[in-house]
């Protein structure tokens, strides 16, 4: 299985709750009903482990594909490209990395 990793900050003039709202209630809901994708997590993320140092990042998603061939129709849809451009809106520039599962 592959799953879609993306580490991102908010843009300044984003508000987390803002963000957090959309994210719920428009995103998850929305790339969930993807049938390329079998899950999809957000994580507003805290401290580096054993330390008081914060995380890098503010946010990772974890999006569970399936297939990752029918994504990408998937995603050029109008729909997705809407949700897209509001992740933008929101995400200082996000980084997408592509894993597989080994264990």
């Amino acid at each position: 299985m592959a799953a879609l990793v993306v580490l991102f900050n908010l843009k300044d003039k984003s508000s987390k709750g803002a963000y957090e709202k959309w994210a719920q209630n428009t995103d998850v809901p929305t790339v969930k009903g993807l049938a390329s994708v079998d899950d999809f997590k957000v994580y507003h993320l805290q401290n580096i482990m054993g330390t008081e140092n914060p995380s890098p990042y503010e946010y990772c998603e974890i999006i569970d594909i399936n297939d990752m061939a029918k994504l990408g129709k998937e995603i050029a849809t109008e729909t997705m490209q809407k949700v897209a451009s509001e992740f933008q809106e929101f995400a200082d520039n996000p980084t997408f990395i592509i894993s597989e599962q080994i264990a």
